[in-house]
C-alpha cells in the first residue's frame, strides 16, 4: 500500500525513541532502542538515536560487471592518440588533418560515434559549436566546440548527469597555439575516462540520462563547458550532478611519493550560485556542509570507495585547487551540483609546461608520466558513481523541516518522485560536528514523517530508495511549513 500524503500522531513511551510516518503508511511507528557504546580505536562515533548506522552501498552484478570491462589499454592508446596531435590549443588549426584542436575534435567524434553505433539508438554524438567572441584569451572570433554523446534514459530522461573531460591543452604560455603541448595528463587522462565509460556503458540500459562530454576552450576559460552547461539550462533539462575528470593521469608527486589508491573530489560548501535569500536562511539554519555539491561528493563515498574500484575518494572541501579552476564552475554557476575529480599530488613540471630539458630534467605533459593503471582505477570510480545515480531514483525534491512551532521533535516533508519503482524513503542524520551522515531510518513510501529527535540539535536529509535497494543522493531540508 503506497501513502503520499497524511499526518502522523506522534506515540512514544520515551523521548528520542520512536519515529511515526504518516498514519497511512506500512510502518506508521517504527521503535529504534539504543544504547552508547564506547567507541574502540579506529571505529567511528555512532550517535545514540534511532536508526541504524549507515553503510555503503556496495555495487552489484550488473555495475561489478561494467567495472570489470574498463580497460586499461584502451585508456593509454587514448591519451596516447590524443598528445600525437601534437598541440591542442584552443586557437590551433581547426582544419589540419593531423595536428591541432581540429584533428583531435574528428577523432573524438569518430570514436564516440563508433560507440553509439551499439547502443540500439540510445545514444546519439553531436559536435555542439559556437563562435565566441574575441575575450579573455580568445584575441579573435575562434570556433569552440564540443564533442557530446548523450546516453537516454529509458525512465526518467530529463534527469541528467554530466560527466566531463576537456580535450584543448596548453603550453607554458597559454596563448602559445604553435609550440608542442601534448597534454597528456591535462586533460586527455580525463577525455580517456570520459571515452572509455562512453564505449561501456553505450550498450546497457540506464533509467536516467548520461552526458558524456569532451569540451573545448578550458584552458582559455572554461568556454567550452559553459556553453555546455547554458545549452542544457536552455533545454529545461534537470541536471542532478556533474563530475569534470581534470589532470587524473599520476599518482605520482613532484617528489617522487606516490598515491595510486587515491582521487581528490573538490566539492563547494557554500553554493555558487546561493542568491541572498538563500544565504539568508543558511546562515539561520547551519548547511554551510550541506550544499547539493557535498550530498553528491558523500554519495561518491557510498558507492565508489570498495573493492570493485579498489580507491579511495578524498572529498576536499572547497570548489576547487588555489589558483586553478575546472569546468565543474561551470555548472555551478548553473545552480547544479558539481565537483571535479583529479590526482591526488600532481607535478608541476609536467603541466602547463613547454616541452623541453632543463639540468637534466624533462619537462612537458607528456604520455610516459601517465600511470595508466591509476587512470583506469578513476575511470571506475566514475563509472560507479555515474551507474549508480542513473540506476536510482533522483534525489527527492521540495524537502522541508518544518519550522512554525517550537517542538523537540522534527517533522519532514517532500515530494514524491516519479520513478516508478520507488519502494520508499530514508531519512539520514548526524551530530552537526560530524562530517558524513552517521544513522538511516527507512520510513516507507510516505512524503511526511515526524521524527522524535530535536532538529535544533542534529541535521537530518532525505533520500529515495528503489525496489532493488539503490539509494538517491541525500536532499537537505529548507525550512518551511
Amino acid at each position: 500500500m503506497n501513502s503520499h500524503t497524511g499526518h502522523g500522531h506522534p506515540t512514544r513511551s520515551t523521548r528520542r525513541t520512536f519515529l511515526t510516518a504518516s498514519a497511512a503508511a506500512t510502518a506508521a511507528t517504527v521503535a529504534a532502542p539504543f544504547a552508547a557504546t564506547p567507541a574502540t580505536a579506529g571505529e567511528a562515533v555512532v550517535p545514540p538515536g534511532p536508526g541504524h548506522p549507515i553503510v555503503p552501498q556496495p555495487p552489484g552484478r550488473e555495475l561489478s560487471a561494467l567495472l570489470r570491462e574498463v580497460d586499461r589499454d584502451r585508456i593509454e592508446a587514448t591519451v596516447r592518440r590524443l598528445a600525437a596531435f601534437g598541440t591542442r590549443h584552443t586557437l590551433s588549426s581547426q582544419d589540419d588533418p593531423v595536428r591541432g584542436i581540429g584533428a583531435a575534435r574528428d577523432w573524438i567524434y569518430e570514436q564516440l560515434s563508433g560507440y553509439a553505433a551499439a547502443s540500439g539508438g540510445r545514444m546519439t554524438v553531436e559536435l555542439q559549436s559556437y563562435v565566441q567572441q574575441p575575450a579573455s584569451r580568445i584575441p579573435t572570433p575562434t570556433r569552440i566546440t564540443n564533442v557530446v554523446a548523450t546516453l537516454r534514459g529509458d525512465v526518467t530522461p530529463d534527469r541528467v548527469y554530466v560527466i566531463t573531460g576537456h580535450y584543448d591543452s596548453r603550453a607554458t604560455d597559454v596563448m602559445d597555439a604553435v609550440s608542442d603541448a601534448p597534454g597528456a595528463d591535462d586533460d586527455a587522462s580525463g577525455v580517456a575516462v570520459v571515452m572509455e565509460l562512453a564505449r561501456v556503458m553505450a550498450t546497457r540500459r540506464t533509467e536516467a540520462t548520461i552526458v558524456f562530454a569532451a569540451v573545448a576552450g578550458e584552458e582559455q576559460n572554461l568556454y567550452g563547458s559553459a556553453y555546455l552547461a547554458k545549452q542544457l539550462k536552455a533545454a529545461g533539462v534537470d541536471c542532478q550532478g556533474m563530475f569534470s575528470n581534470d589532470i587524473v593521469g599520476s599518482s605520482t608527486a613532484d617528489d617522487g611519493t606516490r598515491d595510486p589508491r587515491a582521487v581528490r573530489l573538490f566539492a563547494e560548501g557554500v553554493p555558487t550560485a546561493e542568491t541572498a535569500s538563500e544565504a539568508s536562511t543558511r546562515q539561520s539554519v547551519g548547511g554551510e556542509n550541506d550544499s547539493p555539491s557535498r550530498q553528491l561528493a558523500r554519495f561518491v563515498t557510498d558507492v565508489a570507495e570498495n573493492g570493485a574500484t579498489g580507491m579511495k575518494v578524498r572529498v576536499i572541501y572547497r570548489r576547487d585547487r588555489y589558483l586553478r579552476g575546472s569546468d565543474h564552475i561551470s555548472f555551478l554557476r548553473e545552480g547544479w551540483p558539481a565537483g571535479r575529480f583529479t590526482e591526488p599530488n600532481e607535478d608541476f613540471a609536467h603541466q602547463h609546461q613547454d616541452v623541453r630539458v632543463v639540468d637534466g630534467v624533462q619537462y612537458g605533459d607528456l604520455p610516459e608520466f601517465c600511470d595508466y593503471e591509476y587512470i583506469t582505477r578513476v575511470a571506475r570510480v566514475n563509472g560507479a558513481t555515474l551507474w549508480s545515480l542513473a540506476q536510482a531514483p533522483g534525489t527527492p525534491k521540495r524537502v522541508t523541516i518544518v519550522t512554525t512551532n517550537l517542538t523537540n521533535d522534527t517533522t519532514l516533508r517532500w515530494q514524491r518522485g516519479p520513478e516508478p519503482d520507488i519502494a520508499g524513503y530514508e531519512v539520514v542524520w548526524r551530530e552537526t560536528t560530524a562530517a558524513e551522515w552517521q544513522k538511516v531510518l527507512p520510513v516507507g513510501d510516505v512524503t511526511e514523517v515526524t521524527i522524535a529527535l530535536s532538529k535544533d540539535n542534529v541535521f537530518f536529509g532525505v533520500r529515495a530508495v528503489d525496489r532493488d535497494g539503490h539509494r538517491s543522493p541525500v536532499a537537505f531540508p529548507k525550512p518551511g511549513s
